[in-house]
């Protein structure tokens, strides 16, 4: 792997003289196998000891994806003749070699290194450690070199992130990988970064605003990310669903398209990691994978509605609108208007009149789960030479949960939020899963949420199992009034036999071997350092090209 670290700043910021020179007061900083030298005083950069984390998964995922290409050279490598053979033989041996393997695929098995864009960087860190730690690098950044011994493999430019992207937009000049690590939102780099990325290369974006991803302003998250979020337990997976739209979104307009690898959502920030395609047939699919999502304030059931749907009648493919078929919705007489005819959107299960609607969001799986085992496979079996992790437990712990989590179910709920909306004491997270596996239902937990109940049941069966809960715990209606969530879903009678008896896979395994699991967020000042002095986003980004 070859890297070559660019350090992207403004011309504005360059001329001031903003940048720290060697005089300002630094703390020499070691993690991994690399070492760099950090102002203390908080000036242009900074070094955040919590994204340690990041770094070190970013690491392992680039290792995995160095392994995968050296793998497929050796086996799409053209086969030579033998000395016995003819040439005109081995001349179509390698012609139908070339063949199978036309250059968009080609370019990334060329070369004997990858060339890698660490697009947002401060101190350097992120790209050094990438020179260091991940086999077949040969150049890195200017910033903090000296320390790591590394001066012949570093270069150091300086220019605008963006710009450096789209002059690498073209065939033969993109990169393996980009990584996108900025302060808040990626949104903007993001149609540049789909370009800049070859054919199966990698894409690595993380965004800290995860206030506005998660809802707290939907408007602003529409005019990022092009989609609108809802309040509701689920929001840090609606996070990671929002921002591969977005990243897919960018790609489609490129006759691209996106097939995530790994899609994380720990701390104060998401992170995804995905390969980058091109195809404009395949492209088309993507509108299949986004549906609008419909939640009930009250009770927080949640329902979906896909945009488009696909018919394919031999050599035939077609897309048409998906009809309107929801089992949240459902209409009511109730204090209209001329326009409505009188009527009102109720939710199924509850009753409740406030039936919100978000997105779009991408619904397919958010992770593949043979990248995600080859993962754990690399940390759990290092290589002699190979720097020892920092967070090598915590990484772990998030692969396997994330290895057990059902991906290709979106969103989820907390069992303990259903039984609150009846007003009943929640069983055991065991118990719950039970009553779902038994049933025939898959079900997970989700790596953002240990309380998290992630299951291909039906919303319907899910009230069924409060319904029995409650019963045995001796919880009716309360009076008379039928007008309450409480009392209209208790009223009902469950349509589906409930068994609560334990389940051999009612715990998961990670469960069992006492992993890491879920960190929690302890120590002084964490999450997001304030942002470095003279970091004007809009005039000024930092860039470190992995070449």
């Amino acid at each position: 792997m070859e890297i070559e670290l660019v350090d992207v700043q403004c011309k504005e910021q360059i001329e001031s003289g903003s940048v720290a020179n060697s005089a300002d007061e630094v703390a020499e900083v070691t993690e991994g196998l690399a070492r760099i030298s950090a102002p203390t005083d908080g000036g242009e950069t900074f070094y955040n000891p919590v994204q340690e984390f990041n770094r070190d998964l970013t690491v392992i995922v680039l290792r995995a994806f160095t392994a995968e290409r050296e793998a497929k050279k050796e086996e799409q490598k053209p086969r030579e003749g033998t000395a016995s053979e003819p040439a005109a033989k081995q001349r179509k041996i390698t012609e139908s070699n070339t063949a199978r393997h036309p250059p968009a695929s080609q370019q990334l098995l060329d070369g004997e290194g990858i060339h890698v864009l660490d697009a947002l960087s401060a101190s350097g860190l992120r790209a050094i450690r990438f020179a260091l730690e991940v086999p077949h690098v040969e150049r890195a950044i200017r910033r903090n070199v000296e320390l790591n011994g590394v001066q012949d493999r570093v270069e150091a430019v300086f220019s605008d992130a963006i710009d450096l992207m789209m002059a690498h937009r073209k065939f033969g000049k993109r990169f393996h990988a980009v990584d996108l690590d900025p302060y808040g939102s990626a949104s903007v780099f993001l149609d540049a970064a789909v370009q800049a990325v070859m054919d199966e290369g990698l894409l690595m974006v993380t965004c800290t605003d995860t206030a506005i991803l998660c809802g707290n302003t939907a408007e602003a998250c529409f005019n990022k990310y092009g989609s609108v979020p809802l309040r509701h337990k689920s929001c840090h997976e609606l996070a990671l669903r929002i921002l591969l739209r977005a990243i897919d979104g960018h790609a489609n307009r490129h006759k691209r398209y996106i097939v995530p690898l790994l899609s994380v959502s720990v701390d104060f920030y998401v992170r995804c990691f995905v390969r980058i395609r091109s195809g404009a047939a395949v492209a088309k699919d993507s509108v299949t994978k986004l549906a609008h999502m419909h939640c009930c304030a009250t009770c927080q059931s949640l329902d979906f509605q896909p945009l488009l749907k696909k018919s394919v009648n031999g050599a035939s493919v077609r897309f048409s609108n998906a009809h309107f078929q929801s089992d949240l919705i459902r209409l009511t007489e109730g204090q209209g208007t001329s326009r409505d005819g009188g009527l009102v959107a109720t939710c199924a299960h509850c009753g409740g009149t406030a039936v919100h609607t978000g997105g779009p969001i991408w619904v397919a799986p958010t992770c593949d789960a043979d990248f995600v085992g080859k993962l754990l496979a690399i940390l759990k079996c290092p290589k002699a030479g190979e720097a020892k992790l920092g967070t090598r437990e915590r990484l772990e712990g998030l692969l396997t949960v994330l290895s057990e989590e059902l991906h290709d179910v979106p969103l989820f709920y907390e069992h303990d939020q259903l039984m609150n909306v009846v007003k009943c004491p929640a069983p055991k997270m065991s118990t719950f899963r039970s009553a779902l596996l038994n049933a025939g239902y898959r079900c997970s937990i989700s790596h953002c949420n240990p309380r998290a109940i992630k299951t291909d049941a039906p919303t319907t069966f899910l009230w069924d199992v409060c319904r029995e809960w409650a019963k045995r715990n001796g919880i009716k209606p309360k009076g008379t009034a039928a007008d309450t969530p409480r009392n209209r879903i208790l009223a009902r009678d469950a349509m589906s036999e409930i068994n609560f008896n334990s389940h051999p896979e009612c715990i998961p395994k990670s469960k069992f071997v006492g992993l890491l699991r879920f960190q929690d967020n302890k120590g002084k000042n964490w999450g997001p350092k304030m942002k470095a002095k003279g970091s004007d986003k809009e005039k000024c980004v930092h860039s470190l090209i992995v070449a």
